[in-house]
């Protein structure tokens, strides 16, 4: 199955559970990215294949009909998609814990969010929180793989190998050489870390991968890398779960565009030149740029530098 189908359907089914009341085809349609782009027929088609699919894995979609209306409401019951409780013996559990991690590297996340910011944006209440770039949710995958320097570091980590690579401070321009001998990659919020000694500081740290620049060079034996007994790789990057900051971010909004962004700003002021500007809460700048990249060339970020800068890095990215 394609990226493209997986992401779909996985936004359907989130579509579809999150809804407070049933949803009629064009409004799942709208909702639902990879739907918005065909003619009538097109998605009519792929809306069948799409439900039939998912029923044959065993997810009920129920169609419900409303006298009231001409057309029938799709939605998934929570009650009858949810599984029973389950009991898994200790390595059981175990094997599903690391496959899970694996699984969630599929950069899934902003896709899921951005079901449920449309669903909202388009007067839908659901019974979840969005996940966008503001925050996270119950529906969230928080984890994203974008960060080209995750296959290298979760290779060194599991043969304990050092590694070199450039590194960006926060809130700095200045890239450094650093020496790590690697611990564990972990994920806080949807981003990936990675923990282990700094031989360059002489102390333990942890790193942001999406301040990684260039290639990651392992060099060195295997198995010469010595875990401490007892290390905490969630404390290291500072899993507490206190929220982040909310700041405003400033957007050059085109005229007659975004509407989802125009719903969910805290103000928008008509402009020139055929763009108005927005001002958006957001807490972390890395999300906000994930979403204000997908949007293309109808949106700009003037500020705050940090926002802006991500989004740049997003798109030259995607360029390479």
């Amino acid at each position: 199955m394609s990226r493209r189908k997986t992401e779909r359907l996985l936004n359907l089914v989130i579509c579809l559970l999150a809804t407070r009341r049933p949803l009629s085809a064009e409004q799942i349609r709208q909702a639902v990215p990879g739907y918005d782009r065909d003619g009538d027929e097109a998605f009519q088609r792929m809306f069948e294949r799409d439900k039939n699919e998912l029923r044959e894995i065993g997810i009920p979609i129920d169609v419900v009909r409303d006298p009231w209306e001409d057309e029938p409401g799709y939605r998934i019951e929570r009650q009858s998609y949810e599984l029973p409780e389950i009991t898994l013996e200790p390595d059981e559990a175990a094997v599903l814990g690391l496959a899970a991690q694996v699984w969630q590297r599929a950069s899934l996340a902003e896709a899921a969010s951005g079901a449920l910011l449309k669903l909202r944006a388009g007067g839908v209440a659901t019974d979840q929180p969005v996940g966008g770039p503001m925050g996270g949710g119950a529906l969230e995958l928080r984890v994203d793989t974008r960060d080209p320097a995750f296959p290298a570091l979760w290779d060194a980590v599991r043969d304990r190998r050092v590694v070199r690579f450039d590194y960006r401070g926060a809130g700095s321009e200045t890239v450094r050489s650093r020496t790590v001998e690697p611990w564990g990659v972990v994920s806080r919020r949807g981003r990936w870390y990675l923990a282990g000694y700094d031989r360059d500081r002489q102390a333990p740290r942890a790193f942001r991968l999406s301040r990684i620049t260039g290639q990651v060079a392992a060099f060195g034996k295997a198995r010469a890398v010595e875990v401490p007994e007892g290390i905490d790789l969630r404390a290291m990057v500072g899993f507490p779960d206190e929220p982040m900051d909310e700041r405003v971010a400033v957007v050059r909004v085109r005229q007659g565009a975004c509407e989802g962004v125009r719903q969910l700003a805290r103000a928008v002021h008509p402009g020139t030149d055929g763009w108005d500007e927005a001002e958006l809460a957001f807490s972390d700048p890395e999300r906000l740029a994930g979403w204000m990249a997908s949007l293309g060339g109808d949106v700009e970020v003037v500020e705050p530098p940090d926002a802006r800068e991500a989004v740049i890095r997003r798109l030259k990215g995607a360029m390479a």
